[in-house]
């Protein structure tokens, strides 16, 4: 009797855990104003455009955070499936990965490879908000580092949405520019797969479990920071 109820209560506990992590869709910034208005086909050129290089910031950044966290992990098959995150980020050649792939949506809505490299268009609340991130990933404990990485859950319905929106309400953007979210339908589902894998592997205490939700809930708030900024920065 007593095993039986102590295996019930473990799986009541992780299935709580899992729930308090997917609660955070809540606080995911596809429900930030800015992204709203996005969704909706209300942003003017200059908006779109302010996003698209802003957000550059974080995702050359990507790999960098998903460096940190596999030089801070001792699991070594952690790391063999962690580390395709770098190569779909960074690519194994010239021309491909994510990171090129946001370089060619910069220029399917105006912008030249050269002013999205160089930051001239990126503000300061982004600057921030993507330094804090990595230095999380570089400071915390590595499967915290890895709950901070669970905004996936909710990123596959975001792609689509947004891939959705941009194709209905802004026809003047080539459509070969939107390619990064067509390989994210793909890529993020098998990423979260794999973090809530390992977090839900490792965190089998309350505070452990704990944390990895105050992770995930910095991530939230790193990713409302970035659309304050963008939106103070490109106003209606």
């Amino acid at each position: 009797m007593t095993t039986t109820t102590t295996t019930t209560t473990g799986r009541t506990g992780a299935d709580d855990f899992v729930e308090a992590l997917r609660a955070h869709a809540r606080r995911y910034h596809d429900q930030h104003p800015f992204h709203v208005r996005m969704n909706a086909g209300r942003l003017s050129r200059g908006q779109v455009r302010g996003w698209v290089a802003n957000r550059f910031y974080y995702q050359e950044n990507i790999p960098r955070k998903d460096a940190a966290i596999l030089s801070n992990c001792p699991d070594l098959e952690v790391r063999r499936r962690w580390i395709r995150r770098i190569t779909d980020h960074d690519g194994t050649a010239v021309g491909e990965g994510g990171i090129e792939a946001w370089l060619r949506l910069g220029e399917a809505v105006g912008l030249t490879v050269e002013e999205v490299r160089d930051h001239r268009h990126l503000v300061p609340g982004v600057r921030f908000a993507v330094d804090a991130y990595v230095t999380f990933a570089r400071t915390r404990p590595w499967v915290e580092a890895v709950a901070s990485s669970l905004t996936e859950l909710f990123a596959p319905d975001l792609m689509a949405a947004r891939l959705a929106a941009f194709e209905r309400w802004y026809p003047w953007i080539d459509p070969e520019g939107l390619a990064y979210f067509r390989a994210r339908l793909e890529q993020a589902p098998r990423d979260c797969e794999h973090a809530l894998e390992v977090v839900t592997t490792h965190c089998l205490s309350a505070e452990s479990r704990a944390r990895a939700v105050d992770a995930l809930s910095f991530k939230c708030d790193v990713l409302w920071s970035l659309m304050d900024a963008v939106d103070q920065a490109y106003p209606e």
